[in-house]
C-alpha cells in the first residue's frame, strides 16, 4: 500500500471520529437537562432546541467551508474571510436599521425580512465592490484583501457614528442583535439558508472541482487548462455569500473560520479541499454546539458563544503567528 493509499485512509478515520464526536455533541445538546418523565416538556424542549442546532450546523459548515477555500485562494492559512469586511457591513445595516427606522419597525422585528435584506445587502455589496475591483486590480487578491480591510474600518466608522448619536434606548436595544446567538431561531430563516448555500455549491460545483489544482499556482493552472481568473473571482464571491449567509443567521463570529479551518489543516495534512472542508465543517459543529452546550447549562446564558470563541481565537491566532514566524 502507497504512502498516500495510508494518508488518505488515516484521514478518513479521522473524520470518521469528528463525525462521531459532532453527533454526540448533538445528542447531548438535544438530551441534557430534559426530564423524560414528563413527554410534554420533553416535545416543547426539543421543538425549542433543533432549529438552535440547526442553524448551528449550517453555520459551522458555511464558514467552514468558505474559510478553507479563502484560504487556499490567497495562500496563507492565517487570514480569515471575515477580512473581506462582511461582520463590519453586517453590524453597519442592523446599526442603520435602528438609527433610521427604530427598534419597533418591521425590518427590526421580523426575522425573515431581517434576515433577507442582510442576505441581500451583504451579498449585493460584495458581488459589485469584488467583481469591479477584480477588474481593475487585474485580479490580484493581495489588493482585494487591502480593500476589504480598508472597508471594514469605512464601515466601523460609519456604524461608531450611528451609535453615538443613537437614543440610548434604541443602542441598548441594538447590542443584543450585534453578538452572536443563536436563540430566537425562526424555521423560515433556516429554509432560506439552504436553499441559498444549495444555489452557490450547484453554481460553484465546477470551480470547487479544481480547486486543488487551482492551489498549486497561478500559471500552473493555467497550464493544466483551467481559467484562473474567472475562477478565482467566482470561488471568491461564493466565500462571501457563505459569510453572508453566516453572519445574517447568528451575527459575527470573528474568528471561527480561523479556529477551525487550520485545526483541520493541522489534523488532516491534506491538499485535498474535500477532505479538509468536511474536516473544518465537523471542528465548527463541535465548537459550536459543544460551545453553546456550555452556555446553556454551565453558564446559564452568562456569557455568549462567540464570546468564547473570540477569546481562544485571539490566543489561537497568536499562537499561528509566532509558530509561522520561527518557521521563517
Amino acid at each position: 500500500m502507497t504512502t498516500v493509499s495510508i494518508s488518505r485512509r488515516n484521514n478518513r478515520v479521522k473524520l470518521l471520529i469528528m463525525l462521531a464526536l459532532a453527533l454526540a455533541a448533538c445528542a447531548a445538546y438535544m438530551l441534557v437537562g430534559l426530564r423524560f418523565g414528563n413527554p410534554k416538556l420533553v416535545r416543547y424542549a426539543l421543538r425549542l432546541r433543533a432549529p438552535k442546532l440547526i442553524v448551528m450546523l449550517i453555520t459551522a459548515f458555511s464558514i467552514g467551508g468558505a474559510s478553507i477555500v479563502f484560504q487556499s485562494i490567497i495562500g496563507n492559512t492565517i487570514v480569515t474571510p471575515c477580512l473581506l469586511g462582511m461582520n463590519s457591513l453586517y453590524t453597519l445595516i442592523h446599526t442603520a436599521v435602528f438609527f433610521v427606522a427604530g427598534s419597533g419597525s418591521f425590518l427590526a422585528t421580523n426575522a425573515n425580512a431581517a434576515f433577507a435584506v442582510d442576505l441581500a445587502l451583504m451579498a449585493v455589496t460584495a458581488t459589485l465592490i469584488y467583481s469591479y475591483m477584480f477588474k481593475k486590480t487585474q485580479h490580484n487578491v493581495l489588493y482585494v484583501l487591502l480593500i476589504g480591510t480598508v472597508l471594514t474600518s469605512f464601515f466601523g466608522s460609519i456604524q461608531s457614528t450611528m451609535t453615538r448619536i443613537m437614543d440610548p434606548n434604541e443602542y441598548d436595544t441594538l447590542l443584543a442583535t450585534l453578538v452572536a446567538s443563536f436563540s430566537n431561531i425562526n424555521a423560515e430563516i433556516i429554509v432560506f439558508s439552504l436553499l441559498a448555500l444549495a444555489a452557490i455549491i450547484f453554481v460553484l460545483r465546477r470551480e470547487l472541482a479544481v480547486l486543488d489544482v487551482i492551489t498549486l499556482g497561478r500559471h500552473q493552472a493555467i497550464n493544466l487548462g483551467v481559467d484562473y481568473d474567472s475562477c478565482i473571482r467566482r470561488l471568491l464571491l461564493g466565500v462571501t455569500v457563505c459569510i453572508a449567509v453566516a453572519t445574517a443567521m447568528v451575527g459575527p463570529i470573528s474568528f471561527l473560520g480561523l479556529i477551525i479551518a487550520n485545526l483541520s489543516r493541522q489534523l488532516l495534512k491534506t491538499y485535498r479541499h474535500t477532505e479538509l472542508v468536511v474536516g473544518s465543517a465537523l471542528f465548527g459543529m463541535i465548537v459550536l454546539v459543544g460551545g453553546q452546550l456550555l452556555v446553556e447549562h454551565v453558564f446559564v446564558y452568562s456569557i455568549p458563544v462567540s464570546v468564547m470563541i473570540t477569546v481562544g481565537g485571539g490566543v489561537y491566532f497568536l499562537y499561528l503567528l509566532l509558530r509561522n514566524s520561527r518557521r521563517a
